[in-house]
């Protein structure tokens, strides 16, 4: 089926519009009507800058301004009534306007491309993500800093190789995950200001001869400056990828912490206890209660990694400027958006309601000679013994209890001093966890009191 008044947009060049299939596949409307608010904004302020440098007449330039802000009034009340054959957002809005205000819409235009107006309108919906990141990694930050406040001094096993290694605090273990969210924080932060330029004024490509003041433009959508080169304006997708791989990287911590929760609720460990509101029953099994919300944030993970991945492939073959391939950018970038911040807000929800059970932290924290380094350390200060001396003994010990069937700290001082006769009872005062856990006073150790100093020095820097 073909009809030649469903690209009127396009004017006199094609006497035919396109087929079903052509329109099918050249259509983004279907998903960049997401950009809606920011598309009106950005005609907005391309409109008041065309008036104030004498390009349009106010009168016009009001004209559309408030018929801009009826179009936005019908999309956001959901009366709008969007056409594929319009192909996008941006052609879907000037129509409507036209029926609205009539002649007047034809200028809006005016010293500007599709190729310009698009990146702007990405951009603002980018920017407007990255802000609404910065307020959930906050947030999670926010519930993290909490556990760890209460579990300050609250032993557990630390491991490595998913195999006990040392004490830890709980406190230190939520700790860690506060300081790679606080490595993303700064990577929006960065990715942010990093985006700022606007686009708006590069026109098709090589800019345009109409004296249209970009620095107002800039200034009205809030950006820091107009971008340099309107060659790169137009084809530059860097701060969509920077926007993925920000969220990839974010993705990767939540997705750990998710395991975590996975492995610490199950009746093996019993390290946790997730809400209800995060948990599901089994239909079969009644006893169950599974981490549901954790195993779809480990899942959905997946989504934004093959978004970052998607997007980088279709980019990385385009010649300057302007290819029609840069309309597969949005989708990418809309689906990660959703799952990145639905996982935010799910991981947040977990973590301030999620109890951590501090008798089985503090029983796990002692299994598995988990103080057999502090016993390798003592051997080095009080024996003066070369540390691979001292790790031979300790290993030999380990053997000694695992032969026992004990831990450390229930071996005799007779028993250790048949391994190495210069031990003495001063040995006992470092194999118990809370001892452990009490002498890793280095600075970013799990001691409760270098916990505490660290809470405390992210408390200020939130504030």
């Amino acid at each position: 089926m073909t009809n030649s008044s469903s690209n009127a947009m396009w004017g006199g060049r094609f006497a035919a519009g396109p087929d079903a299939i052509m329109e099918a596949i050249n259509a983004s409307i279907g998903f960049d009507k997401r950009m809606a608010r920011q598309d009106i904004d950005g005609s907005r302020a391309h409109a008041s800058m065309l008036a104030a440098q004498g390009i349009i007449t106010d009168t016009d330039a009001e004209t559309i301004r408030e018929g801009l802000l009826t179009v936005l009034s019908e999309i956001e009340t959901g009366t709008f009534e969007y056409s594929a054959a319009l192909e996008d957002i941006h052609m879907n809005v000037e129509a409507r306007l036209k029926e609205i205000v009539g002649e007047p819409a034809g200028r809006l235009h005016t010293a500007r491309s599709r190729n310009d107006q698009v990146a702007t309108d990405f951009k603002l919906w980018v920017r407007d993500q990255l802000d609404a990141a910065e307020g959930a990694i906050l947030s999670l930050i926010e519930g993290l800093l909490g556990q760890a406040e209460a579990g300050a001094d609250w032993v557990m096993p630390g491991f490595t190789h998913l195999q006990t290694a040392q004490p830890v605090t709980w406190g230190h273990h939520m700790m860690a995950y506060v300081e790679m969210l606080g490595r993303d924080l700064s990577r929006v932060r960065d990715a942010r200001a990093r985006m700022n330029e606007s686009p708006l004024g590069a026109a098709a490509l090589a800019g345009t001869s109409f004296p249209i003041d970009r620095d107002a433009t800039a200034q009205a959508l809030g950006f820091d400056r107009p971008s340099a080169n309107s060659l790169d304006a137009v084809s530059d997708r860097d701060f969509a990828l920077e926007f993925l791989s920000t969220a990839s990287i974010c993705a990767v911590h939540l997705s750990r912490l998710a395991e975590e929760l996975v492995i610490w609720s199950s009746a093996q460990f019993r390290f946790v206890t997730l809400s209800d509101r995060f948990s599901t029953g089994s239909s079969i099994m009644p006893q169950k209660k599974n981490p549901d919300a954790a195993e779809l944030i480990r899942a959905k993970i997946g989504r934004i990694f093959g978004a970052n991945t998607a997007l980088m492939i279709v980019l990385k073959g385009l010649p300057l400027a302007y290819s029609k391939d840069m309309q597969e950018d949005k989708e990418q970038v809309f689906d990660a958006a959703d799952n990145w911040m639905l996982a935010l807000a799910a991981m947040d929800g977990m973590v301030r309601d999620m109890s951590a059970n501090r008798d089985s932290l503090a029983a796990a924290a002692g299994s598995g000679f988990s103080t057999a380094t502090d016993l390798a350390d003592w051997c080095v200060r009080a024996l003066n013994m070369p540390f691979r001396d001292a790790h031979h003994v300790t290993g030999s010990l380990v053997a000694m209890a695992e032969k026992e069937n004990c831990d450390l700290p229930d071996l005799t001082l007779a028993q250790m001093q048949s391994v190495h006769g210069e031990i003495t009872q001063d040995v006992f005062s470092v194999l118990t966890v809370d001892a452990s856990v009490a002498s890793r006073t280095s600075f970013g150790g799990t001691a409760p009191d270098q916990v505490r100093h660290q809470i405390a020095r992210w408390r200020e820097v939130l504030a």
